[in-house]
């Protein structure tokens, strides 16, 4: 007969796998996204060094609750990156669905620019984070962008659309420098949307419809 087992048994709903993650909670999931939405807004007024404390006022919880859903500001920062890079590529599905190729690149970079003006020093703080974050986190978030856009380029590309020396490397690129020259202005937002339009004037073949 086997020896039974002397450790007693966990309690039941509790997860017996080690490091698996238990279910969050209704008030910590709730808490969780009015810390992120809290920071979003900070960041866009104050960029990456917002304050901690004024983010846990503005989600209505305590620093301490902050901190223990974002043990660090890289930890905050992260989870705020991840989460609207994760909306991005969702959004660029949405805009093929139900504009044509042409339009629907161009929508989705100035998504791409609008993210990267409103996000004051984000991707910079990342990059300077240390080793209290996720290293991978930038490299797996640079991907996941260009792999979204370079779907979006290739079917503007086969509608004729785009000039076909244009790479969605390119692209990116040129969205990133509008969103650093328009990052710092009291009007960045329209700046970048005004300069883009310029720049995607230069991207569609000469005599295109920007309707294509």
């Amino acid at each position: 007969m086997p020896t039974p087992d002397p450790r007693p048994a966990p309690p039941a709903g509790r997860a017996t796998t080690a490091g698996a993650a238990r279910p969050m909670r209704a008030d910590a999931r709730r808490n969780h996204d009015r810390l992120l939405a809290a920071a979003a807004e900070a960041v866009a007024e104050q960029g990456a060094e917002a304050s901690l404390e004024e983010i846990a006022r503005r989600a209505g919880v305590g620093s301490a609750t902050l901190h223990r859903h974002f043990p660090s500001r890289q930890r905050l920062l992260e989870a705020l990156f991840r989460g609207k890079v994760e909306a991005l590529c969702a959004a660029a599905g949405e805009l093929a669905a139900r504009l044509a190729p042409g339009p629907a690149l161009d929508a989705w970079l100035r998504a791409v620019a609008a993210h990267a003006v409103s996000n004051r020093g984000l991707a910079a703080a990342l990059l300077r984070g240390g080793q209290d974050g996720d290293p991978t986190l930038g490299a797996t978030c640079h991907t996941m962008i260009t792999e979204t856009g370079a779907d979006l380029l290739a079917r503007a590309r086969r509608a004729g659309a785009v000039r076909p020396e244009v790479g969605v490397t390119d692209l990116l690129k040129l969205v990133n420098a509008i969103a650093l020259a328009a990052e710092g202005e009291p009007d960045g937002a329209a700046q970048a949307e005004r300069l883009l339009t310029l720049a995607l004037d230069g991207v569609r073949p000469p005599g295109d419809s920007p309707g294509r």
